[in-house]
């Protein structure tokens, strides 16, 4: 297994002071920095664009940002985000005309690609294109809205992915998004995640170390 990595999504953050606001959390302790994408079409719900991830860069963080795009059509944003200063880049397989080339521009823009699949998404969509994969994005929660509720049967999706990854022999890491809070992320862990997306959890909370301190303190506690 790789090493445990703490995602903040900024969907949480307060947007009125974002550079502050990730700042701090890296200095809390996080790995990364989660960007939640929507476009009001492929999800109901309208966020950031790549001017944001710029900003940030500019800003000064320096920290690996992951881009989750919920967005319908892929392609366009994939190279804005990567030319926006994108560490990793994901879509939904959906959401893309053709994966292995959407694909193939993340990685030919720098980035390292990702695949997410929605709870009801079935896991043969990765039979052809696991060779040029960094991470595959789970979502443990509907896409559109920060917030809600891990759902149950998420952890057994989990696991035939950590069981596809193994089998495959592929560098791959597994990520997981919605509703990771402090009381499930040992059980999420076991299930075979290495990354964790986390917004209200860590951003809903006066202390983001004390937060991400008791994350990695249950981590540690994963057989």
């Amino acid at each position: 297994m790789k090493p445990y990595l703490i995602a903040p999504s900024i969907l949480s953050a307060n947007f009125t002071k974002l550079g502050e606001e990730v700042d701090k959390v890296l200095e809390a302790g996080a790995d990364v920095v989660h960007f939640d994408v929507m476009d009001n079409h492929y999800v109901p719900n309208l966020t950031i664009g790549p001017l944001v991830c710029q900003a940030l860069r500019k800003h000064g963080v320096t920290a690996d940002i992951d881009v989750h795009l919920m967005v319908q059509p892929v392609d366009d944003m994939i190279k804005q985000f990567a030319d926006a200063g994108a560490s990793y880049i994901s879509f939904h397989p959906e959401a893309s005309q053709h994966v292995d080339r959407s694909l193939q521009l993340i990685i030919d823009s720098g980035c390292k690609p990702g695949l997410v699949f929605n709870p009801a998404t079935p896991l043969q969509l990765l039979d052809h294109v696991m060779d040029k994969l960094h991470h595959i994005l789970l979502m443990s929660v509907n896409p559109g809205f920060g917030g809600q509720s891990f759902i149950p049967h998420s952890l057994d999706k989990l696991k035939q992915t950590r069981a596809l990854i193994d089998e495959s022999g592929l560098d791959i890491r597994l990520e997981i998004d919605g509703g990771v809070k402090i009381d499930n992320i040992r059980a999420i862990a076991a299930a075979g995640a290495d990354m964790f997306v986390a917004g209200s959890a860590i951003f809903g909370e006066a202390n983001y170390q004390k937060v991400i301190e008791q994350m990695r303190t249950e981590l540690a506690l994963v057989n």
